[in-house]
């Protein structure tokens, strides 16, 4: 339920159910993404970046800057076009926000997870259609693999824990900017049940 979860010591948001709803939005949600992982844009670059027009971009940055997710970027706003760049480093869903049974509320909460889960098919896919044009050493570096354990919730709750905390130690190994042989790379969690096929007939 969480995307990229973070020790409070990040620069994370925390979803209540009126960020939620201006979120839940399939392109404000690929703005969002894009000026995180390929840093500040104006609204003619992310709509050059993502397919989509200037209008619709311009747009839809005004609404996530109205729910504090993007924020105007001092460093480059000195021209005529608007930067923009995203206020925070992650985004958090948290359980208060999964146990409200608002409709409405589960209605967006089931939007963003449907877009989230695309966004990263996608990287997946991009990264299988181009893995040729990377090294055999990022090649053969690069996983996909995936695991099946059988866990209470608790148990569940703490491996995620365990895996964030790792996420977070990598951070301060992370290579100086510039170094040749490092990359952007991303880590995707999913932990769900899967109910056994034979529960389903």
């Amino acid at each position: 339920m969480t995307e990229d979860p973070q020790p409070p010591t990040r620069n994370v948001h925390h979803l209540n159910p009126r960020s939620l709803r201006g979120l839940a939005h399939p392109l404000r949600m690929r703005l969002l993404s894009s000026l995180r992982l390929d840093g500040p844009a104006t609204a003619s670059q992310l709509a050059a970046r993502l397919g989509e027009s200037s209008g619709a971009t311009s747009y839809h940055l005004r609404q996530l800057a109205e729910y504090g997710f993007v924020e105007d970027d001092p460093e480059r706003g000195k021209g005529r076009e608007r930067w923009w760049r995203s206020a925070h480093q992650g985004t958090r869903t948290d359980e208060d926000l999964i146990r409200d049974r608002d409709p409405e509320v589960q209605g967006a909460l089931s939007t963003l997870l449907y877009e989230y889960a695309a966004q990263r098919a996608q990287e997946v896919n991009t990264w299988i259609a181009t893995r040729h044009e990377w090294s055999q050493e990022w090649d053969e570096a690069a996983d996909t693999s995936d695991f099946t354990l059988r866990l209470t919730p608790a148990q569940v709750r703490e491996l995620s824990h365990k895996v964030s905390e790792l996420m977070e130690s990598y951070r301060d190994l992370a290579p100086e900017e510039g170094a040749p042989d490092a990359a952007q790379v991303r880590v995707h969690s999913h932990i769900f049940p899967a109910r056994p096929l034979a529960d389903n007939d």
